[in-house]
């Protein structure tokens, strides 16, 4: 399953909101499938919803490629949020470049889960180019107000780059931004093409994982 629907569903953030993302985990697993493989879950925890093996495979080795290929003198890394320290982190130590994080404020309220109150860039980002990549893009909303603040701190040209596309709403729209120069996702989920946006395959990974997987070796190697 490269994408793990319900992902974000993984935990109670109001009252009587279901866990979805468990019961997806109940209902594979009553259909009769004996192992799961997957690609960067919302939230590593979920790998703990399942009663049988479960592989969580990371595309930031690939996405990583991409970047390597360009020229990276003036470059930062940038997490869009405290959830996503870990994974840019990562990836800023692979290219070997600064890591910067933006400290976001938000309002938990019913009907606006990811209203972003407050932004606060901890690092430099002026004069720089950016990479900020995260798991998955819905609708692009906090992102664009990441996008704003990095420009507002006199970040030059800013890169994104996706694991999931799973995009929703004005998402499209949204990428069209003027100051996001390139947009960079993994093929996990099938979406409409626009110009901005280069995708980046998986499936020689996955492949390999099964084979793997099929022939009884380890697949330790394939989650650096």
């Amino acid at each position: 399953m490269p994408w793990y629907g319900y992902s974000k569903q993984d935990r109670k953030a109001a009252s009587r909101e279901p866990i979805t993302a468990k019961l997806v985990a109940n209902l594979l697993t009553a259909a009769g499938a004996d192992r799961i493989l997957t690609l960067d879950l919302h939230a590593s925890q979920i790998q703990g919803f399942f009663d049988i093996p479960c592989d969580n495979l990371y595309a930031m080795p690939i996405l990583a490629k991409h970047f390597q290929r360009m020229n990276l003198k003036n470059f930062v890394v940038v997490a869009p949020d405290e959830g996503g320290v870990k994974i840019n982190s990562k990836l800023a130590s692979k290219l070997h470049l600064p890591f910067v994080i933006i400290s976001k404020k938000r309002s938990y309220e019913l009907e606006g889960h990811d209203k972003v109150q407050e932004a606060i860039i901890l690092g430099n980002v002026r004069g720089k180019d950016v990479i900020m990549m995260d798991d998955m893009i819905m609708t692009g909303g906090t992102l664009i107000a990441a996008v704003k603040t990095l420009k507002q701190s006199g970040a030059k040209k800013i890169y994104l780059s996706f694991t999931h596309g799973d995009f929703a709403g004005p998402a499209f729209e949204r990428m069209e931004d003027p100051d996001i120069e390139e947009v960079i996702v993994t093929n996990s989920i099938k979406f409409k093409q626009i110009k901005k946006i280069k995708t980046v395959s998986i499936a020689p990974l996955l492949a390999e994982a099964i084979r793997r997987i099929h022939c009884g070796e380890s697949v330790s190697s394939l989650f650096d």
